[in-house]
């Protein structure tokens, strides 16, 4: 680390979590950043440094990367939008340069996979939707039930999804208010550790639901035209359907993944986790009853 960048003061632990291990590093002038990835994540560093190569602009600053031992040495990239209001003028900006990267990466699918990051390409949801259901999970057993009676729909919903002109490509799924970084002018996304390749619409799940839950931004609000259409302008026209569905499969899609971070734990840990897990089932068991 000291070959990159010299600490002012202590090195501090910011988490530390089963998958990943964060310091921040006091320098003479700001700050940077260590990640340890574990097992879990290891595909990070390498994307988030390839991603970094191709896309600087809207993506962490890589100072250093080192592919095995699942460390990545980051540049500070400002203040979460969390923290300041989740304002959707935020995602206005954001959302179209990410929709371009995503672009961008579908040619390179083959690579991302070979090297780890995780496979959830639509064609191969419904399997996995049978999968979630055997596991015993923070779910009503009135919404398990709900969820098992969809699952011959969701595998049609999945074709007419894959019949679509949008490929797979990298998808965040974690992309809310916490993982948006602004700098001045400059908008990044970071922690790319839950990414996968699968549907690109399906990153807006995430977003849409934190919109939600912190703006109160529904799906009749001007403010979710706005957002979503801001998404959408990369891609082309005539998409607000295909989108509709693929946030309906990513809904489910979106606590399927959630499963891969799930094994690990046990007591208070898993505990914590599924927390957040059960509003993810939840919000799949409704949007199979829509």
């Amino acid at each position: 680390m000291e070959r990159y960048v010299r600490p002012a003061r202590s090195v501090e632990l910011t988490h530390e979590r089963p998958w990943s291990t964060v310091l921040r590093i006091p320098l003479a002038e700001g700050v940077a950043w260590f990640k340890e990835c574990g097992k879990l994540q290891a595909f990070e560093p390498r994307l988030t440094s390839d991603l970094f190569s191709r896309w600087p602009d809207r993506v962490p600053e890589v100072l250093a990367v080192d592919e095995t031992r699942g460390w990545l040495l980051l540049a500070d990239a400002g203040t979460r939008i969390g923290d300041l209001g989740n304002l959707p003028e935020y995602w206005l900006k954001i959302l179209p340069l990410y929709a371009e990267l995503q672009r961008g990466e579908a040619t390179r699918i083959s690579d991302h996979l070979a090297h780890g990051v995780p496979d959830l390409r639509v064609e191969s949801l419904p399997a996995r939707i049978d999968e979630l259901l055997k596991r015993d999970l923070p779910l009503s057993s009135q919404d398990r039930q709900r969820l098992r009676a969809f699952s011959p729909r969701f595998e049609q919903l999945c074709g007419e999804l894959s019949s679509q002109s949008i490929p797979d490509t990298v998808q965040h799924d974690d992309l809310h208010m916490n993982n948006v970084y602004v700098n001045g002018d400059r908008l990044r996304v970071l922690d790319w550790g839950d990414s996968s390749i699968s549907h690109p619409f399906a990153s807006l799940v995430a977003t849409f639901r934190f919109l939600e839950e912190r703006n109160g931004i529904t799906a009749d609000d001007p403010w979710y035209t706005r957002i979503r259409d801001a998404y959408l302008e990369p891609w082309g026209i005539g998409l607000t359907d295909v989108l509709d569905l693929a946030l309906r499969v990513g809904t489910i899609a979106h606590a399927i993944a959630a499963i891969r971070q799930r094994t690990g734990l046990r007591g208070a840990a898993r505990a914590r986790f599924d927390q957040d897990l059960a509003i993810r089932l939840k919000r799949a068991a409704t949007s199979a009853t829509r």
